[in-house]
């Protein structure tokens, strides 16, 4: 061979010169790097927002078979080791510099796949966050012990249909023959397809209630060789809708199983039945999940069907920044995974009828002859209703609603419904009737029992020598009852029958159902138990309280909570609600029609521009932070910015923390609330200016706390 100067093949004309190679160095250390992908870029898990971005690490020859994409690893960053997710492993790195190697794999179990990466991506940038807040909803901690109890547990990637089946014939639509669409929605499930609906399901009986509608739709989606998720508001939900799935065929998981087989996904299951149920679905061994909010972010493979249940429901909004709501986080994963949609719920909300009239999702829903047929007759009794009673009228319980009771209860268990937890939420003056405060915080006081001593509902103190600061009174009245004081109530009205409490403030807690017994059962908003074969009455109390609110959504949110109530009566019984409510909700039960409500509401914001007809951000902190991020945001056209105005509560939370109010001192120290409002069609470019904006906050350090939230839930 010739010692000669060394000749490169010359590049042909009109080309550019290649590339040359980048030689891969470690910084300060001698690392062997890996022989193939030896740059491996990380997410680092760091929440300051000019850090959300991945970076380059030198994957080290003997961490080659495990720094995988998707597993957990150890970094040095800024002179301290920090957790992190490998997003990809790539031959060159983009930096010009020496890298730092990779400081150990945590586990070699690859917990976070391409799909969910991609969808934690998307809600990042959808709601102005960071992915590394992100990663922490939808991924578990890990749970060592539970990782390792099953070795070599991890299946071989099996081809594209090849996993268990449920054979086509299993699959009936008995629960959706009711409905327009029904059937259809099925069919299209069935055979690989991708619809997208917005249901409104009705009271049934056995057989055809919304759970069996649900796990049919899961039946046919496993039936099409694909997976499916369904993310409901609780843990009670979860139990119904597992029961359901079991009835059909798809049996809870464990590991003697198919892979067509369900597992239970809750934060509230514990750390190692949590992670057992995560690592079942990520390994492939269960091809369903049923669970809470963070199961939104399941890893379920060939996802077909993505359901949630009652979207109005507050527990779907996540405390957390950035704040994702489970209906936006579907209909997200819905669109990068090409699987089908499933809106469902009694009632109906603003943002999924947006979404009905935008035509992105189709409606399914019964005609007017088969609602009648199978919901019961509801009845308002207002105060019109009520004038030939008299006096009586006023009654919290009035003769019609006790005569109800009486009749029914013959039939079976009657549901009260109470808008109130306690015993006497708040109390006031016998003689003056001023509400009774705190002498040290001036909070509301409340009693908890008839022999209770009065305590302040905000501090806590007991008012055991309280004087009436206008007229020097010092007996008590009540302004509001609670589900305690009506059960005492009823129960001296009705001696001889059963009466339940349902609710988190009672003695016995939420219970999940009741026997088909004559009993009352007295419950709070969202604590309805299920009775065996339904109720044969319910009354909804307070009704004016339930729509006296001043939210944006104090109307549709009253119609949900009376709907879910009504939805657990016989189609035979009857509903009875009690209390001048607005009149829009109360001719939505009286009719039975929530759609139409939220097509009416819908109309009004877009005409005054609320949402879902336009996007908003909420920015609340200090006034001058609030004005910093605010400046560097370009508004699209259309766009508005209300405010800034000073927050009315003594606490607002900002960040991490609460930030006191501050009247005095400084004016840009105050803490104010911001809301930018810009046209559906630009809310992505809003997110990603809001996004920018705070990055570069992080980055220069800037004085000042500002919590940026899209799409909040109250505007008013």
């Amino acid at each position: 061979m010739s010692d000669g100067p060394r000749v490169e093949q010359p590049t042909l004309d009109g080309l550019s010169a290649p590339r040359p190679r980048r030689r891969v160095r470690a910084r300060d250390i001698e690392v062997e790097p890996a022989a193939d992908l030896p740059v491996a870029r990380v997410a680092v898990e760091l929440s300051p927002a000019h850090l959300d971005r991945s970076f380059e690490y030198l994957v080290p020859a003997k961490l080659a078979d495990t720094a995988l994409p998707g597993v957990r690893v150890k970094v040095r960053f800024a002179g301290q080791d920090v957790d992190g997710f490998v997003l990809d492993r790539v031959a060159e790195p983009e930096h010009d510099g020496a890298l730092m190697p990779l400081r150990r794999v945590v586990a070699a179990e690859p917990v976070l796949t391409p799909a969910v990466a991609r969808l934690a991506r998307a809600v990042a940038d959808h709601y102005a966050g960071t992915l590394p807040d992100v990663l922490r909803l939808a991924v578990p901690p890990r749970h060592a012990r539970t990782e390792a109890e099953v070795p070599g547990s991890t299946p071989e990637p099996e081809p594209a249909g090849a996993q268990d089946r449920i054979e086509p014939s299993a699959v009936t639509d008995r629960a959706w023959q009711p409905y327009r669409g029904g059937p259809a929605f099925l069919r299209h499930l069935r055979e690989g397809g991708a619809p997208r609906a917005a249901w409104v399901a009705l009271p049934g009986p056995a057989g055809e209630t919304w759970t069996d509608a649900v796990a049919e739709a899961v039946l046919a989606t496993l039936a099409g060789g694909r997976g499916a998720l369904v993310v409901v508001p609780d843990a009670r939900d979860v139990d119904r809708v597992c029961a359901a799935l079991e009835s059909v065929g798809v049996p809870a998981w464990d590991p003697t199983q198919p892979d067509t087989s369900h597992v239970r996904l809750m934060a509230d299951e514990g750390p190692a039945r949590r992670y057992r149920a995560f690592l079942a679905v990520l390994r492939g061994r269960a091809r369903v999940v049923v669970g809470t909010r963070a199961a939104a972010f399941a890893p379920v493979r060939e996802l077909g069907l993505a359901v949630c249940w009652d979207d109005g429901d507050d527990l779907h909004a996540e405390p957390r920044a950035p704040y994702p709501h489970v209906r936006e986080v579907l209909a997200l994963r819905a669109e990068l995974e090409g699987a089908g949609l499933l809106l469902a719920a009694h009632g109906r909300s603003v943002e999924t009828q947006a979404l009905v009239a935008s035509g992105w999702v189709r409606e399914v829903a019964a005609d007017r002859a088969e609602v009648r047929r199978r919901t019961p007759r509801v009845r308002a009794l207002t105060s019109v209703e009520l004038a030939r009673e008299g006096p009586a009228a006023a009654a919290r319980l009035p003769g019609p609603a006790w005569r109800t009771i009486r009749e029914r209860l013959a039939d079976g268990p009657v549901l009260v419904q109470v808008p109130r937890a306690g015993y006497l939420p708040v109390v006031a003056c016998a003689r003056c009737r001023s509400v009774a405060r705190c002498t040290v915080c001036h909070g509301p006081l409340q009693l908890g029992s008839a022999q209770a001593t009065p305590q302040c509902g905000w501090c806590g103190r007991l008012a055991t020598d309280w004087r009436c600061d206008h007229c020097g009174h010092t007996a008590f009245r009540s302004v509001s009852v609670g589900s305690d004081r009506t059960a005492e109530e009823l129960g001296r009205a009705f001696p001889g029958v059963t009466v339940r409490t349902s609710g988190a403030r009672s003695a016995t807690g939420v219970l999940a159902g009741v026997p088909d017994r004559p009993a009352l059962v007295v419950c709070t908003i969202g604590a309805e138990p299920v009775a065996e074969r339904g109720y044969a009455a319910a009354v909804l109390l307070d009704a004016a309280v339930s729509t006296g609110s001043t939210s944006l959504r104090a109307t549709e949110e009253a119609l949900r909570r009376w709907l879910a109530a009504a939805a657990l009566v016989r189609a035979e019984g009857q509903v009875l609600l009690v209390g001048d409510g607005a009149e829009r909700p109360t001719q939505g039960l009286v009719r039975w029609d929530p759609a139409g409500l939220a097509e009416r509401e819908l109309a009004e914001r877009v005409e005054v521009g609320l949402p879902p007809a336009v996007r908003v951000a909420e920015l609340v902190g200090e006034r001058g932070a609030v004005r910093q991020v605010l400046d560097r945001v370009a508004l699209p056209p259309g766009g508005d910015v209300l405010g800034p105005v000073p927050v009315q509560d003594a606490e607002q939370p900002v960040g991490d923390g609460p930030v006191q109010l501050t009247l005095a001192g400084s004016e840009d120290e105050l803490v104010v609330r911001a809301l930018v409002r810009v046209p559906v069609t630009a809310g992505r470019e809003l997110a990603r200016a809001l996004g920018a904006s705070m990055a570069v906050r992080s980055a220069r350090r800037e004085l000042g706390a500002v919590r940026v939230r899209l799409d909040p839930r109250e505007m008013l």
